[in-house]
C-alpha cells in the first residue's frame, strides 16, 4: 500500500507550510513596496541633484539607484529566488548605507563621486530611509526562511 501522502511530513506541523507561504507572500510585497518608495523618492530627485558633480552626478547616481530598486521591486515579486531576493537585499542595503553614511560623514569628493554629504533629514530622506529599512527587513526575512529542498530535514 502506498504511503498517504495527505498526510503531514515527520516532525512538520500542520498548517505550518500555509502560514510560511502567507508570510512570505507578505514579506515579498514589502520589500517590493519599500524598493519601489526608493526608487520613485530617487527618480524624483535626481533632476534636482544634477548640479553636484566630480565625474559622475549625485543626480546620475540617484538615477542609477532609482533603476536598480525597480528592478530589484520587480524581481522579488516575479522570479521568487534566492538570487532576487538577494539582489533586493544588496541594492536596499546599500541605499540604506549610503544614504546613513553621506548623512553623518563628510566623506568628500571620492574619485569620481561627487560629494553627497547632507546632514539634514528632509522628508524626501526619511520617506527614503525608512522604505529602504522596510526592504532590508523583508528580504532578510525572505532569505531565512527560504525552504529546504525536498528530501532535507532538520535533524
Amino acid at each position: 500500500m502506498a504511503p498517504d501522502s495527505s498526510a503531514p511530513e515527520h516532525g512538520s506541523v500542520p498548517g505550518r507550510g500555509r502560514a510560511r507561504r502567507v508570510a512570505r507572500g507578505i514579506a515579498r510585497v514589502l520589500a517590493a513596496a519599500g524598493l519601489a518608495v526608493d526608487a520613485a523618492v530617487h527618480a524624483r530627485l535626481a533632476a534636482q541633484y544634477d548640479a553636484v558633480t566630480a565625474t559622475i552626478g549625485q543626480g546620475t547616481l540617484f538615477r542609477v539607484e532609482a533603476v536598480l530598486a525597480a528592478l530589484a521591486a520587480l524581481l522579488v515579486l516575479v522570479w521568487r529566488r534566492p538570487a532576487a531576493d538577494l539582489f533586493a537585499w544588496l541594492v536596499a542595503t546599500g541605499g540604506l548605507a549610503l544614504l546613513l553614511l553621506y548623512t553623518y560623514v563628510d566623506v568628500g569628493t571620492l574619485g569620481p563621486v561627487p560629494n553627497m554629504y547632507e546632514p539634514a533629514w528632509i522628508r524626501d530622506k526619511k520617506i527614503a530611509a525608512l522604505a529602504q529599512a522596510v526592504a532590508v527587513l523583508a528580504t532578510v526575512f525572505l532569505l531565512f526562511t527560504r525552504a529546504r529542498p525536498p528530501g532535507r530535514h532538520r535533524r
